[in-house]
C-alpha cells in the first residue's frame, strides 16, 4: 500500500460520510431521485419493470464531476 491508496480511502470515506449526511437530514425533500421524467416504469398485473435511465445519467454525470475535482486536488 501507498499513501496514495490512502488519500483515495479517506477521499471515499468523506464522500460516503457527506452522502449519509444529506440522506439524513433531507430525505423528505430528495423523494424526486428515481421519479424524474425519462425514467422508464411498466406496470402491469403479475409484472413491473423500472429503468430509472435519466437519475443514472444524473448520477454518473455528478459522479464524474466530482471525481474530477477531486482528482485536480490530489
Amino acid at each position: 500500500m501507498t499513501s496514495e491508496t490512502g488519500k483515495i480511502i479517506i477521499g471515499l470515506g468523506l464522500l460516503i460520510f457527506l452522502a449519509g449526511i444529506v440522506i439524513y437530514f433531507f430525505h423528505d425533500k430528495l423523494n424526486w431521485i428515481g421519479n424524474l421524467p425519462g425514467d422508464i416504469r411498466v406496470e402491469k398485473e403479475n409484472f413491473r419493470f423500472y429503468f430509472p435511465i435519466t437519475t443514472m445519467i444524473l448520477a454518473s454525470l455528478l459522479f464524474t464531476i466530482i471525481s474530477q475535482i477531486i482528482k485536480r486536488f490530489f
